[in-house]
């Protein structure tokens, strides 16, 4: 090696091991579970998020070419919320709930104790590099936890940062935050911790359980899926596509867990609907929109190539009816609508992930609903409509993460509702107390004095004495008096 070089220090399994040893000491000592503790970390995060916000944009911004409103609104002040309502209820997260007792523990009182888990693995995503990094260690946090992150290396720019502030701003004693790709998160995985938290796709989520089955670590994965869109003739078609494009194409240009993925409406409402969605198209990006700065660009070139491929599926090529446009230099793609497409091709059978929007038609709207439930369980499902049996039989009959009627992936911002999917969308969830419950244990705890020592619990076990355990079990007083006299 050249003289001035600085050799990388390999992050191995040897490596792994040292992190995670001192987090086991640091968790041991006791001091992540006072509230003290947990409210100055908290404390510190929220701090670094308000002093740093430029180099957090300019970091998202290199790696996404996200516009400067949506690393704001998207990630910014979404984490910022979450930190507000963790500081504001903590104390009351933190309390022990008083629940009824059995009237066969008589006298007695019982509590749920939520206590920490130990040491958390959070593997992160690069599409919303800042959010999804954090987001699940304010709930590690609060919950009293120490933590390893593992950000995305796809957003390197994001990636470095986070290394370098968190560092900066909090406990690295509990907090550490491990930079790397493959080798790196491998090592990781091959250790012991007492949850991991992974975001991101399907196979890589089998891997992330599979490594956890081997020391019985429990997982919380977001895994994501292909979210519908149903569409109804009875809405207000302009809000409604309005409301769509911002759901598809702001953010992420579709890059996002909860993006449409294809929409679903009547074959005689296609047509109007395919209008709208060019109009308000031409409103937000211009006739231009390879040109337009309000557009986040693809990650990078494998992420590029894969979505050319899915556009170049000679099931598909035909059918596109709108955008197309593509250059591999800026890793841009043009807003694009796909008219009745095949089921089984390509951009049907893949999570997108990218700007590209399939529109399925049917003959009826209630056939939307078998459709969907043909195909795995996604993370978010969507629904247009002014029909009110049309909402509840949509709710009553779909299987879904979340669902939002008449707008797109605005339940992720509601903190009191849990965030998370289901079946090969994910498992578990988080956001607001849904975080710190994820990363707790609630402790079951019963209380009893040393009176009303019940002899019928002992031998010799007498027909009476089973008459009275039985009576108690039941619930019924007068066979309890019954017993008590009979024995």
């Amino acid at each position: 090696m050249a003289s001035g070089d600085e050799k990388k220090e390999v992050f191995d399994a040897e490596a792994a091991a040292s992190v995670v040893k001192e987090l086991r000491g640091t968790f041991a000592s006791g001091k992540t579970r006072s509230y003290e503790w947990r409210v100055s970390q908290l404390k510190s995060m929220l701090k670094m998020t308000e002093d740093r916000e430029k180099e957090i944009v300019d970091a998202l911004r290199s790696d996404l070419s996200k516009p400067e409103h949506e690393c704001f609104v998207y990630e910014i002040a979404l984490l910022k919320s979450a930190l507000t309502l963790a500081l504001k209820e903590l104390k009351r997260w933190m309390m022990s709930e008083r629940v009824k007792a059995s009237i066969t523990t008589f006298p007695s009182s019982a509590e749920i104790v939520s206590e920490p888990l130990g040491i958390i693995l959070v593997i992160s995503a690069w599409n919303y590099p800042f959010l999804l990094s954090l987001d699940p260690v304010i709930g590690a946090v609060a919950a009293g936890n120490t933590v390893v992150l593992k950000p995305s290396e796809i957003a390197p720019a994001t990636s470095s940062l986070l290394a370098k502030l968190v560092g900066e701003y909090m406990d690295s004693s509990a907090i550490k935050v491990v930079e790397g790709a493959v080798p790196e998160t491998t090592a990781l995985l091959e250790q012991k911790w007492d949850k991991i938290c992974y975001t991101g796709n399907g196979r890589v989520g089998r891997i992330v359980m599979a490594a956890a089955a081997k020391h019985l670590t429990p997982v919380l994965l977001e895994l994501g899926g292909k979210s519908p869109v149903v569409v109804d003739s009875d809405l207000n078609l302009t809000v409604a596509t309005r409301r769509i494009i911002v759901g598809k194409w702001g953010g992420n240009n579709g890059q996002a867990c909860i993006s449409p993925d294809y929409i679903i409406t009547t074959k005689d409402f296609a047509p109007k609907l395919v209008d709208a969605l060019k109009l308000e198209l031409e409103k937000f990006f211009g006739k231009e929109p390879m040109k337009s700065e309000d557009m986040s660009r693809i990650v990078n070139s494998n992420h590029f190539s894969r979505l050319t491929k899915l556009l170049d599926d000679e099931m598909v090529s035909d059918k596109i009816i709108h955008g197309g446009q593509r250059d591999k230099t800026s890793l841009k793609i043009a807003p694009t609508i796909l008219l009745d497409v095949p089921e089984d091709s390509l951009i049907m059978t893949e999570e997108i992930f990218g700007p590209l929007l399939p529109i399925l038609t049917v003959g009826k709207i209630e056939d939307s609903f078998d459709m969907i439930k043909s195909r795995p369980k996604p993370l978010a499902a969507y629904l247009f409509t002014n029909n009110k049996k049309l909402k509840e039989e949509f709710v009553k009959n779909i299987t879904a993460g979340g669902v939002c009627i008449n707008d797109i992936a605005l339940h992720l911002a509601v903190p009191t509702l849990p965030f998370g999917g289901v079946g090969e969308s994910g498992i578990g969830a988080y956001h607001g107390k849904f975080s710190f419950d994820a990363f707790s244990h609630k402790k079951a705890v019963l209380f009893r004095s040393f009176l009303g020592d019940a002899p019928a619990r002992y031998p010799p076990y007498t027909p009476g004495k089973l008459r009275l355990l039985k009576a108690l079990l039941s619930g019924n007083i007068f066979g309890i008096i019954r017993a008590l006299f009979r024995l």
